[in-house]
């Protein structure tokens, strides 16, 4: 990590009243300079105001960059696309957990590491078996990683870095059999343990969508549609459900308690709810026909209708990872086909309509990789309510990155954010009986 201690070449003045203090400014690699407030307080006595932190860094990182405005998206420097395209998921875990590409060597000891770590302790069964049957999948999530704790309290001392290791590679191997096992449950279908002669993606399908009745063969197609969704959701910077977990674990929590707290952050519809919101438009909007009165709708600023999955908060012109997904969607609609899928039906119209609409292409507003993952994820036969795990299967490499880079970072602090208080100022208590 970088130490910004020492001598800094530019330098803002803030003034307030008769008095001026002199912030340094940071420039960093890639991205607008930032200005150091964190002696603000101790000097001058006051905060800064940020809700939400948009226009806060609240960290030092090396892991990912985004460029919103170029629609750029860089893993340790390499863009997206090209990973996606060339790369697999396990590799690029690799390369956000430790900084470079591996040889064919280290990447296959890394596979074998993982793989190996796939299954969960049996105990765990119990854990499942002692949620409702109509469980939302996210909070059976929730409350399985968290309780890892409680059975692999050999890898929880944050202060060990190899304990951190082991934690490292057990939370990215048993995160798929969890998210699995939790759809198994949610259908009131048995458990399908993993395999160690399958990948990654592969061994998710199987263990989501083989029973013991019969043999079940993991299309290829299908498989690496699985490894680019993964990919694509690896990281993205500091979002929210990063910062959840920067956030629990800058107070010394173990590693299984700051991902589960991840996990509860990304179930919010407003992160990682995305793409299961497109679904639910796409099932609103029913039949090819209806889509030109919805695309009015969305025109019409009056309206409360939005068109979900279109457009990005952060590519201001196009979400570089959309191309990709894109190429994945209508490889797997080729493959199992949309006659008998109305939503699907609905989808690839709703894309070409509004792909040549000049509207949507001046507003920037172009399908994400949200609208072709919901797409895809809707093909294979996954219901909505298994969109949200199976991406916190793919983000938890990068909160699993983001974590060690925080722990190892010696400028970390407890988060401890302010306020602007705006209730009651000092009042004496009042008796019951004279209230």
């Amino acid at each position: 990590m970088t130490d910004f201690s020492g001598e800094t070449k530019k330098a803002a003045t803030l003034t307030i009243g008769d008095k001026t203090y002199e912030l340094p400014i940071h420039s960093p690699t890639a991205g607008p300079d930032v200005l150091d407030i964190r002696k603000l307080y101790g000097q001058a006595g006051v905060f800064t105001y940020d809700p939400g932190y948009t226009s806060t860094a609240s960290c030092d990182s090396t892991i990912t960059f985004i460029d919103g405005e170029k629609g750029e998206l860089l893993h340790r420097g390499y863009p997206i696309d090209q990973l996606a395209a060339k790369s697999h998921f396990l590799e690029v875990c690799y390369l956000l957990l430790y900084g470079e590409l591996p040889t064919a060597a280290v990447l296959e000891d890394f596979e074998t590491r993982v793989t190996r770590h796939t299954m969960l302790h049996e105990q765990m069964v119990n854990f499942f078996r002692g949620f409702r049957r109509d469980a939302h999948p996210m909070a059976v999530m929730v409350g399985v990683v968290g309780a890892m704790s409680a059975f692999y309290h050999d890898s929880t001392d944050i202060h060990d870095p190899w304990q951190r290791e082991v934690a490292s590679i057990r939370l990215i191997a048993k995160m798929p059999t969890i998210a699995a096992w939790a759809f198994k449950y949610h259908v009131g279908q048995p458990f399908v343990y993993p395999r160690n002669d399958l990948d990654y993606a592969s061994n998710f399908l199987r263990m989501c969508f083989s029973v013991p009745a019969e043999d079940y063969e993991v299309n290829p197609i299908l498989s690496r549609a699985m490894d680019r969704i993964f990919t694509l959701h690896a990281d993205h910077e500091q979002n929210a459900s990063t910062s959840t977990v920067r956030l629990a674990s800058s107070s010394g929590a173990n590693p299984f308690a700051c991902i589960a707290a991840g996990i509860a952050c990304l179930w919010g519809p407003a992160h990682g709810g995305a793409n299961q919101a497109c679904l639910e438009m796409l099932e609103e909007i029913g039949s090819v026909d209806r889509i030109p009165e919805y695309i009015a709708k969305a025109k019409d600023k009056d309206d409360p209708f939005r068109l979900m999955g279109f457009g990005h908060r952060v590519y201001k012109n196009f979400d570089p990872r959309a191309k990709v997904m894109k190429q994945s969607a209508d490889e797997v609609l080729d493959l199992l086909g949309i006659e008998d899928n109305p939503k699907l039906q609905v989808a690839k119209e709703l894309e070409r309509q509004a792909l040549e609409d000049p509207y949507f292409a001046e507003k920037k507003l172009f399908p994400n990789v949200d609208f072709y993952s919901g797409i895809i994820l809707e093909a294979m036969g996954f219901p909505t309510s298994m969109f949200t795990p199976i991406f916190a299967v793919s983000r938890t490499v990068g909160w699993v990155s983001q974590w060690k880079e925080m722990i190892g970072d010696p400028q970390n602090r407890i988060g401890r954010p302010r306020q602007l208080y705006l209730g009651e100022t000092l009042r004496d208590y009042v008796d019951i009986e004279n209230r």
